[in-house]
């Protein structure tokens, strides 16, 4: 037998006994023919520091792979739009040099750089999110004991003065105002006015060395900018950290208050909003030696922003854009230099997603609010070793567990439906104390036309071996007429659409053969567990038995 395919069955083998499926078998009942809500993509949202990575090799493939994964238009966000610079990437940097002065004082506008970055975006069928930010050097103002303009990583990267206020508000404003007219002009209007223009990210820190009365006066002159070009530009922010702690509740409270109350800085007139952002997020941990995750911290601060939006009458129905939420803060920080980071390689990482997704929705519920995007903050980084444990989505054009929870939920449609399970770990106890006993055993489905999806899964917050679940789906509601369903069942876990369980296999190669990286390929792609079948029906009802290991998430979809 090949040396690989002997690891891979003894690697199959333990993983088997140490993830033997309980003796209790988990009931989990989903009916089709009782709605419980639309199925907005939140799913299909992405985004990176490092914009300039967009152009590059493993950017343009991995872009193309992003708007494969979903039916609906896929969004992209990136950081350093406006800073200045040669447009060459680091770890949580890039540039675009838009904007300089001359020897004379007089505004220069280049978009050389920056066109790069948006016509891959069109190329690979993507909209962006048109982050505005960060400053460009000769607009920033001048703050004592800030000396340099690009501060290096591992150095905080966010204490140069490319995160200062602008010297000159209306230049600012101008600034915007040429940037989305140049947009609009390349791109048509029709296009622009379907992508999102946010302002800034995360004032309430270190990413913005002003007030925040003075982000205010940003914000007001960028949306007036914006507005001058593009009339009916979708404008909002303010991209707040997760509001769980108080620094950050109070700053997104008098966001909204100065929207609601406060005049224009920039005109005098009322103040464009048209959808809020901000960022919930994890905090994983090591505990006795392994990676305990942290989703209760992600959801009370998704909870506690959708209950500030909701106590706005005015507000309490615009789009709210996650436009960071993650398991953790830091994504260019590998798991070498942090080991709680750990979790990014394997089957833990889209478990943890399918959870975070359900548990989003049912809060949105709950909040009676408009959550249109989870959006995360993975993507790339070109020229670092494989699985070196970034928080990505692919590997030096290797795609990893985490991307296919994405194309899983690509293939839901329609509405959510009723689902209970017996061993669902209820969201008041998520948020109170995470998933640290019993492990989450819960579904999320939909049913499109002509077609259902049942997503299941196995989750804990700790990252070590325990016994799996043995799982009796039943699906009710199937109409009448219908005699058989085709069911696909897809899986990841930790021999199924797992390029990382792969690599280790092969002695975890820094330089595969042409061979290797053709079998990586093809293991990072969402396989299914066994071959499609087709179903009886009996009384509009199936049901499906399937050994679910912890970490573990499956994809149930039918059609007929």
């Amino acid at each position: 037998m090949h040396k690989l395919a002997m690891t891979l069955l003894c690697a199959a083998a333990i993983q088997a006994a140490a993830q033997a499926p309980s003796t209790n078998p988990v009931s989990i009942q989903v009916n089709l023919a009782k709605p419980v809500g639309a199925y907005t993509p939140i799913y299909r949202w992405f985004g990176y520091d490092e914009s300039n990575y967009t152009t590059m090799k493993y950017g343009k493939q991995l872009l193309g792979e992003l708007h494969d994964l979903s039916p609906e238009p896929v969004y992209i966000r990136a950081h350093h739009l406006l800073t200045s610079g040669n447009g060459v990437a680091e770890l949580k940097w890039s540039s675009s040099n838009v904007f300089t002065v001359d020897a004379n004082g007089k505004p220069v506008y280049d978009f050389t750089i920056t066109d790069k970055t948006f016509d891959e975006f069109q190329r690979a069928g993507v909209r962006p999110v048109v982050e505005l930010g960060f400053m460009p050097k000769d607009l920033a103002t001048k703050i004592p004991g800030v000396d340099e303009y690009q501060v290096r990583y591992p150095k905080s990267t966010i204490s140069g003065a490319s995160n200062n206020p602008p010297r000159d508000y209306a230049l600012w404003g101008e600034l915007v105002r040429r940037y989305t007219e140049h947009l609009v002009q390349r791109y048509g209007k029709s296009e622009v006015s379907s992508w999102y223009f946010e302002v800034w990210n995360e004032p309430d820190i270190a990413y913005w060395h002003g007030t925040p009365e003075e982000y205010y006066k940003l914000y007001d002159y960028a949306v007036d900018g914006v507005r001058k070009a593009l009339p009916n530009a979708i404008v909002g922010g303010p991209a707040s950290t997760g509001p769980a702690s108080e620094k950050a509740s109070v700053f997104l409270n008098n966001f909204l208050k100065h929207c609601l109350n406060d005049k224009s800085a920039a005109d005098g007139k009322a103040i464009p909003l048209d959808f809020i952002s901000f960022h919930p997020k994890g905090r994983p941990t090591v505990v006795d030696g392994h990676v305990q995750m942290g989703l209760a911290n992600e959801l009370n601060a998704a909870a506690k922003g959708f209950s500030i939006v909701a106590s706005y009458p005015k507000y309490a129905h615009l789009p709210i854009i996650l436009s960071e939420a993650d398991p953790e803060g830091c994504a260019a920080c590998s798991m070498k230099v942090n080991p709680a980071n750990a979790y990014r390689n394997g089957p833990l990482y889209p478990a943890y997603t399918a959870t975070a997704i359900k548990s989003l929705f049912d809060l949105r519920d709950q909040y009676k609010v408009d959550l249109i995007a989870m959006l995360s903050w993975a993507f790339e980084f070109e020229g670092k070793e494989y699985f070196e444990g970034f928080r990505t989505l692919s590997t030096n054009g290797i795609d990893k567990p985490i991307l296919n929870v994405f194309r899983m939920a690509g293939l839901m449609s329609g509405e959510r439906v009723s689902t209970n399970s017996t061993g669902q770990i209820p969201l008041k106890d998520i948020l109170s104390s995470g998933v640290r006993n019993a492990d989450d055993v819960d579904a999320l489905a939909t049913k499109g036309d002509r077609e259902a999806a049942v997503m299941i899964w196995d989750y804990h917050d700790d990252d070590v071996p325990a016994v799996g679940a043995q799982v009796q789906v039943t699906i009710s509601g199937i109409p009448s007429n219908i005699k058989r369903v085709l069911l696909q069942h897809y899986r990841i876990d930790e021999t199924h659409s797992n390029s990382y369980h792969v690599w280790k296999a092969m002695g975890s190669p820094q330089e595969p053969t042409q061979a290797q990286y053709a079998r990586l390929k093809e293991a990072g792609q969402l396989e299914l567990l066994s071959s499609p079948k087709w179903l009886n029906v009996a009384d509009g009802k199936v049901t499906i038995a399937t050994e679910l290991p912890r970490q573990a998430t499956s994809l149930l979809h039918l059609k007929w």
